[in-house]
């Protein structure tokens, strides 16, 4: 099963309003009411990284509102999200936590509208839980001592643990090999674990600590550790022919003015314009 698949309530509202239509035909010989054929809603699914779920639950209303569709979203790692698309997942439109993994199905000739295209990005940083009373420390301090529980996404299953253990590698490279590192599926794992004092310290997006409430930001990620971290859109070879257009529209709707100011509201920064 395809981890987190999140159901519109637009979808539920769109679903009893057809069956509403359908009863309130005209009536037939009998006095009976018949049912009345209507088109179908169109629909989308997209693939996307944990990142997003509070800016999606702002906007995708409107774009369902405003394109007469209905958008189910699948929240999960993006190496696992990615590797689903290459085995054939009913999937239109891939938004993962880094470029990197549209650039992977790019090279597999598995994207349908070109190159990665990119629409946001972020950073790395340190955090600690809000109710921890113990001193903050520094990202160049933290990662050398090993007395300090760590928590990170998992590199094996995730783009942002991928960008992560890089980061770790420049900084310490004898990261590694540390025994008190604890892996966690995705960021809101990583911040459950040291909010709940199962870690010290974790390492996620600002994009995902802003958000959060539950961790406060410590430290930034030293420079050249492979940052700015962006995230990449691409509608993919699975995407059904009758949802084509709707996800042409969404990355349009996606990198539209008023969407970009509303990524920055939600921690995201802005992509550097081109020219």
């Amino acid at each position: 099963m395809m981890a987190g698949m999140r159901a519109s309530g637009l979808a539920a509202v769109l679903t009893v309003g057809l069956a509403g239509i359908c009863t309130a035909g005209g009536p037939n010989a009998s006095g009976m009411a018949t049912a009345v054929d209507q088109p179908a809603v169109a629909s989308l699914t997209v693939a996307a990284a944990h990142s997003l779920k509070p800016l999606f639950q702002e906007i995708l209303p409107i774009f369902e509102i405003e394109h007469g569709v209905t958008v189910q979203v699948l929240y999960g790692p993006s190496q696992t999200l990615r590797q689903q698309i290459e085995k054939g997942a009913p999937i239109d439109v891939f938004l993962p936590e880094g470029v990197e993994e549209v650039r992977k199905l790019q090279k597999k000739g598995l994207t349908l509208n070109g190159g990665a295209q990119t629409y946001a990005q972020t950073s790395l940083v340190l955090v600690m839980s809000t109710t921890s009373q113990a001193a903050s420390v520094s990202f160049r301090d933290a990662l050398p001592d090993h007395a300090i529980r760590v928590a990170l996404v998992d590199p094996k299953t995730s783009a942002m643990g991928e960008v992560t253990a890089r980061a770790l590698t420049k900084v310490d490279p004898a990261s590694r090999s540390r025994s008190r590192i604890l892996h966690a599926q995705h960021s809101d794992d990583v911040m459950n674990l040291v909010s709940t004092g199962g870690a010290d310290v974790g390492l996620v997006y600002r994009v995902d600590a802003i958000n959060s409430g539950q961790v406060r930001i410590i430290d930034e990620a030293p420079a050249g550790s492979d940052l700015p971290v962006q995230f990449g859109h691409a509608v993919v070879w699975t995407c059904r022919d009758s949802s084509r257009d709707v996800a042409e529209q969404f990355f349009d709707f996606i990198m539209s003015p008023r969407v970009q100011k509303l990524l920055l509201k939600y921690g995201f920064d802005s992509i550097p314009s081109k020219g």
